[in-house]
């Protein structure tokens, strides 16, 4: 039977800093998944994510970050609520090669300015290539339905894409399937700091964003996670796939 879902972000009245808001959003809701935003300030998610998980006691899946360890407390945060709570780790999402800020060059111009470098390990060090198995969101989303199920209460789940890309190797096939010439230019983390700053980041995203990627880019996200094989019993979905619907669907401006 197909759940009823539906979006509690700033637009439906929802805001994290105003508790008041939060009993409205959970009214009437079976569970409730959990992203908390960046752009609020990453490193207040656990005070946030805390309370609000007491507040929606027995209702809960927590979207976290695959190899970020800036994201354990969070994590940590709704073990102590009573929340029936499950946390889903997902890898670097193949939609953001598609939307928001981190790929604006890309759309407009047709290049990805971006501090993941091109080289392969071994041996994974900041400077060297970032690979990442990007995941479909909507992967994402079929595990997060499942896992609300008792079965998975009090776990986590870790989940990739099936195959490992560098960003010149995700760029060159969304190229092809875009028909269009698209590149990718390898910078250090500080000198891409300035790309969302000019497409009207707010500095202090744009600082933790920064401090994020200088964090992850060492390699340590260059693995696969089988949490959809695991969860979903088949093969999360293919960049390619991604790829083809985007450009498709006139994403890239193509």
């Amino acid at each position: 039977m197909a759940e009823a879902v539906r979006a509690a972000r700033r637009a439906q009245g929802l805001d994290w800093a105003d508790r008041s808001t939060w009993a409205d959003t959970l009214r009437g809701a079976d569970a409730a998944y959990l992203v908390y935003p960046s752009d609020v300030g990453a490193p207040d998610a656990p005070g946030a994510v805390g309370p609000l998980a007491r507040e929606a006691v027995g209702l809960g899946v927590l979207l976290s970050s695959r190899g970020e360890e800036r994201a354990r407390p969070t994590e940590e945060a709704p073990r102590g609520s009573g929340a029936d709570w499950r946390v889903a780790r997902a890898a670097w999402f193949a939609q953001n090669f598609s939307e928001g800020p981190l790929v604006a060059g890309l759309r407009e111009s047709g290049e990805l300015v971006f501090p993941a470098g091109d080289v392969r390990e071994p041996p994974p060090t900041a400077s060297r290539a970032w690979e990442v198995p990007p995941i479909d969101v909507r992967d994402i989303a079929d595990v997060a339905a499942v896992t609300a199920g008792d079965r998975y209460a009090g776990q986590a789940v870790t989940m990739s894409g099936p195959r490992l890309l560098s960003f010149g190797e995700a760029v060159a096939e969304i190229s092809a399937a875009a028909g269009r010439a698209l590149t990718y230019r390898a910078v250090s983390a500080r000198q891409y700091g300035g790309d969302p700053a000019g497409f009207g980041v707010p500095d202090g995203e744009v600082e933790f964003l920064v401090e994020l990627f200088e964090s992850l880019l060492d390699g340590r996200n260059s693995h696969l996670s089988d949490g959809v094989q695991q969860v979903l019993g088949r093969e999360p979905r293919d960049f390619s796939e991604f790829a083809r619907e985007a450009s498709a669907a006139g994403v890239r401006k193509v």
